[in-house]
């Protein structure tokens, strides 16, 4: 039986706050909506599947039998699908008062491209939140809006390969991600530093999940893996027995306070706080080297409003 966790966070009552939350059917992204809809706020569940999202709103009501759920249908790896929700959204006009960009996909083995012949990681990780988070801005604003972009203890090092985003050259799935995960992490800093100096008042903070047994490195056909890596099944034993790295529940908790906590600001960057940063409770950490770079961040939005052809004029 995987052990349970000690670690808790204080949630403030949401009732009558929208939230978004992509990756929500399973996860750290199903911990996240749980715990929010358990909250009170109503969640909007952006799937790629909706079977298994439906089946994932129904184990939340189990646990919440209060929680008021939305399933709406989102390719992130489609900027189509992207922009559909976000009309969608845009036409509903319900403001919206938390963002979490916590979906993506992690190291296919072989170099895959989305529909729109981006890099599946770069165009799912970061582009298909890049477009999301602006295709709604006019919402984010209306609901004065904490937004959360989530990257990785993977991308404690590194930098944006701007002469390869596309991984065109020389494909390592591990180094792609790695990419896809700083850009998340510049474009959540990028995001404050342009809501400042433009008083859209969001709130937009970056966190990490540690390491953790998700689905991310499990068998996923739709990336080309057939079988759970020799890493996922170490992390599981690791987990269980509460060696170094965290549970799914403890991977949550970071994101959830960059959203939620009173204490959070804008510009902050929350992760687990055991040495080595893999597991243990949440907290606020320094700004990593790869991420303290606002003249990349600034390249990135620019670059990223280019390829996905979304702009906040």
């Amino acid at each position: 039986m995987p052990r349970s966790s000690k670690y808790t966070l204080f949630i403030p009552d949401l009732t009558g706050r929208r939230a978004v939350v992509t990756g929500a059917s399973d996860g750290i992204g199903w911990e996240i909506t749980a715990a929010l809809a358990g909250a009170g706020a109503e969640v909007v569940m952006p799937v790629r599947n909706p079977s298994k999202g439906a089946a994932a709103a129904a184990r939340i009501r189990d646990r919440h039998p209060a929680a008021v759920l939305t399933l709406e249908e989102v390719d992130l790896s489609s900027l189509a699908s992207v922009d559909a929700l976000s009309a969608r959204l845009r036409a509903d006009g319900t403001p919206i008062n938390i963002l979490v960009n916590n979906a993506g996909v992690m190291t296919p083995p072989e170099r895959m491209s989305t529909v729109d012949g981006l890099e599946v990681q770069f165009g799912t990780n970061h582009l298909g939140h890049f477009a999301l988070t602006l295709g709604v801005l006019p919402l984010l604003r209306a609901g004065r809006a904490r937004v959360t972009s989530q990257t990785s203890i993977a991308a404690k090092r590194g930098s944006i390969d701007f002469d390869d985003l596309n991984c065109e050259h020389d494909y390592d799935g591990m180094s792609a991600y790695r990419q896809s995960k700083i850009a998340c992490a510049l474009f959540g800093l990028e995001l404050g530093r342009r809501s400042r100096a433009a008083g859209w008042g969001l709130t937009s903070t970056i966190s990490h999940p540690g390491v953790a047994p998700t689905s991310l490195l499990a068998a996923r056909p739709e990336v080309g893996r057939t079988a759970p890596t020799g890493g996922r099944r170490a992390i599981e034993w690791l987990s269980r027995h509460g060696f170094g790295v965290g549970t799914v529940h403890t991977a949550s908790l970071p994101a959830l306070m960059g959203v939620t906590s009173p204490d959070a600001f804008d510009g902050a960057f929350y992760g687990p706080q055991w040495p080595g940063n893999a597991g243990g409770p949440p907290g606020a950490h320094r700004l990593w080297k790869s991420f303290d770079d606002p003249k990349a961040a600034t390249r990135l939005w620019e670059v990223s409003e280019q390829l996905t052809r979304v702009t906040t004029e």
